[in-house]
């Protein structure tokens, strides 16, 4: 078992986690760790912004969370994914932002 020793851990490979990561690490001295439950986002279906709908309702890419049910929806529960890759949040959401 490898015993190396952080002065910080990371944990989520999003946005805001590779950001901290990187601002930490631009003093030298720091050691960083930053995990992330995924895969890599070097995937077609993630890339391409027309293939939007596929990591956003795959269980590889995304995590399939919906909210609690929602009083003026019928009691419906609204579909609510969370990346799994780095940046992932990003990921799923910028084609949608970004499409016109």
């Amino acid at each position: 078992m490898n015993s190396e020793k952080f002065d910080y851990i990371i944990v989520g490979a999003g946005s805001a986690g590779c950001v901290l990561a990187n601002r930490l690490t631009e003093d030298s001295n720091n050691s960083v760790l930053l995990i992330e439950t995924g895969g890599s986002d070097k995937s077609i279906f993630i890339q391409m912004p027309t293939a939007l709908s596929i990591p956003m309702n795959t269980k590889k890419y995304a995590w399939q969370f919906e909210t609690q049910p929602e009083p003026f929806l019928n009691n419906r529960r609204m579909h609510c994914p969370r990346g799994k890759v780095p940046v992932s949040y990003t990921h799923l959401t910028l084609p949608t932002i970004y499409s016109v």
